[in-house]
C-alpha cells in the first residue's frame, strides 16, 4: 500500500512551460467548483491545509503542484486544478483557465492520471458529462471520484452512482475507475492509495 510521508506545496503556474521540469508522476484533481476537491486532497495526504479550502466557488485559480514524499524512493506530484463551471469571477479569467487547463491536460508528457471530482448528492450533470466525454475523445486517462458521499443516504448514493454509470456507458465501451468517497471520514482513501500505488512504482 501507497504511502504518504511528507506533501508540500512547490508552485503555482498559468502555463505548461512553467510546470516543473522534474519528470515526476502525476495526477491531476479538477472538478466543478465547489465539489470539495481541496477537502479531498487534504484528506488523501493527511495534511489539513495543504490545499486551501474555501465556501466560495473559483478559490483555485492556478495549476498547483505539490510533491509528494519527495526525497523518498518514489516521489510524485499531486496537481490541484482550477474547478470548471460556476464561479464568481469575470468571464475573461474563465476563459483564462479553461485556455490553461486544456493546455495542461493535453500537453503534459508525465500525466499519468486526471481526477474528476463528482458531487454524489446529484444525478449526472451536463458539464460534469461534457468534461468527461472531453478527456474520452482526446484519449487522456481519467477516474471518477465521487465526494461527499457522507451527505447521502447509502440507497440514494448508490442510485445516483449507478445512474452515473448507466450514462457514461452511452457514450464509452467501458467504464472508467470510480470511487467513492468522503473527506470527513476518509471513505475510499486506501481504495485511492492502492489505485495511485500501481502506477507510481
Amino acid at each position: 500500500m501507497l504511502t504518504i510521508a511528507s506533501a508540500e506545496f512547490v508552485k503555482s503556474s498559468v502555463t505548461v512551460a512553467q510546470c516543473p521540469p522534474q519528470p515526476l508522476p502525476e495526477f491531476a484533481f479538477i472538478g466543478r467548483s465547489n465539489v470539495g476537491k481541496s477537502s479531498l486532497i487534504n484528506m488523501l495526504v493527511q495534511r489539513r491545509k495543504l490545499a486551501k479550502t474555501s465556501g466560495k466557488p473559483g478559490k483555485t485559480q492556478t495549476i498547483n503542484h505539490f510533491i509528494i514524499n519527495e526525497g523518498k524512493r518514489h516521489p510524485w506530484y499531486l496537481v490541484d486544478l482550477p474547478g470548471y463551471g460556476y464561479a464568481k469571477t469575470a468571464k475573461s479569467d474563465r476563459k483564462e483557465w479553461q485556455k490553461f487547463i486544456t493546455n495542461y491536460l493535453e500537453q503534459r508528457d508525465n500525466l499519468i492520471c486526471t481526477m474528476v471530482l463528482i458531487d454524489s448528492r446529484h444525478e449526472p450533470q451536463k458539464i460534469d458529462l461534457e468534461f468527461i466525454e472531453y478527456l474520452g475523445l482526446g484519449g487522456i486517462p481519467f477516474a471518477c471520484l465521487f465526494t461527499k458521499c457522507d451527505k447521502m443516504k447509502p440507497l440514494a448514493l448508490a442510485r445516483n452512482i449507478e445512474l452515473y454509470k448507466n450514462t457514461l456507458l452511452e457514450t464509452f465501451v467501458t467504464l472508467p475507475p470510480i470511487f467513492a468517497t468522503s473527506a470527513e471520514h476518509s471513505t475510499g482513501r486506501d481504495e485511492l492509495l492502492a489505485f495511485l500505488d500501481q502506477y507510481i512504482k
